[in-house]
């Protein structure tokens, strides 16, 4: 195998690559976050399983998320209205960190934490614009299938 070389830099050296390290990392912050945009849209997703939030500005870029799941809760307690709710709380203290004043609210899916979402996002003092549903509804359906033949 034979003797490991390490290669020692010097100072100077280690100074210039941390200068570039800390700009290439200013940069990545700037283009991310956007500069305190005032309005918004909130996402919940709720399913029987979980309900999972996104904040995201006006075009659609997510901001932020949060889940039952990532909170903490574990099992059956993670579609409970009780999660949505401390989900919801969570969501809107991101949004006042960034500054965000209008809010529209998409909810999508068939779960039980809908309707407490909503409510403790209204209740923390968010400006709801609008309340759409977007769950996806089949026009016709499945094919059925073929006749039984005996």
């Amino acid at each position: 195998m034979g003797k490991k070389r390490i290669i020692q830099k010097t100072e100077k050296e280690l100074i210039e690559e941390r200068e570039k390290v800390e700009a290439a990392v200013k940069k990545e912050i700037k283009t991310e976050v956007p500069a305190k945009t005032k309005e918004g849209r909130i996402y919940i997703f709720s399913s029987y399983n979980n309900t999972i939030i996104s904040l995201t500005d006006s075009r659609g870029n997510v901001l932020t998320w949060a889940s039952a799941g990532s909170i903490g809760f574990k099992g059956t307690k993670k579609a409970t209205p009780f999660a949505a709710s401390k989900v919801a709380e969570l969501v809107s203290q991101t949004a006042r960190k960034l500054g965000l004043e209008k809010v529209q609210i998409l909810v999508k899916g068939i779960g039980s934490g809908r309707d407490s979402a909503i409510r403790s996002l209204a209740g923390r003092g968010l400006d709801i614009t609008s309340v759409k549903d977007i769950t996806p509804v089949p026009h016709n359906g499945c094919r059925p299938p073929k006749a039984r033949r005996v």
